[in-house]
């Protein structure tokens, strides 16, 4: 007696680009002015002219999202923020910058890899309306809906501007890699799910405070 296999699927292709959010670098260079002091006058341009057309953000090969920046600081002296969905994308543009005629003096001091994402603490409506009745909203009310109905316009807007953000040209940034972890047994993981999104949640309103002055 023979017993019949089913065919098997066909594989799903293995993709490096996420089916939501971008791949994020942070990288951080110093210049080596002792070899930056030996290079010719002809290279030094030439290299200029090359990491400036690697870095132009209408450029060819530019990401969805770069922003360069100078380090204040003894850190680095520039940095870049590279996103997109193809990492390969982001990491061609730190080749290009180190595979310049300046590269021979630009030290890699820092790189943080990342990704968008939407947090798991972002409230729907119905956690959002649970909240609200929490802080005294009268259940039921008109005021309640209309407070719930606002939520649930913007939510769309800002889980996209959460993957996909649109970085304003502001004169100033500022970047730290997020560590939940701070003293010795104190693990942010250990708390309830209910504590964490309580912290998140104050966190959040702390922000909105700046409103239009500060784009996280």
């Amino acid at each position: 007696m023979s017993h019949g296999h089913a065919p098997s699927a066909e594989p799903q292709p293995i993709s490096l680009e996420p089916s939501e959010g971008w791949h994020c670098s942070h990288l951080y260079y110093r210049f080596d002015r002792g070899v930056l002091a030996a290079m010719g006058a002809s290279a030094v341009q030439g290299g200029r002219d090359e990491i400036i057309a690697a870095l132009d953000p209408q450029g060819p090969a530019a990401t969805k999202g770069l922003q360069t920046s100078v380090v204040s600081g003894h850190k680095g002296d520039f940095g870049l923020m590279l996103m997109d969905p193809n990492p390969l994308k982001i990491d061609a543009i730190h080749q290009a910058v180190m595979a310049s005629r300046l590269g021979p003096a630009i030290v890699p001091t820092y790189s943080f890899v990342s990704m968008s994402e939407i947090s798991e603490y972002v409230s729907t409506p119905e956690q959002y309306r649970e909240k609200l009745i929490q802080e005294g909203d009268e259940p039921g009310s008109a005021a309640l809906d209309a407070k719930v109905a606002a939520y649930e316009r913007r939510l769309p807007m800002m889980n996209h501007q959460r993957l996909t953000p649109d970085v304003p040209p502001w004169p100033a940034t500022c970047f730290y890699p997020m560590n939940k972890k701070r003293k010795v047994g104190e693990n942010w993981f250990t708390l309830p799910f209910s504590a964490r999104a309580k912290m998140m949640s104050e966190h959040a309103r702390s922000g909105m405070a700046f409103a239009g002055k500060v784009s996280q």
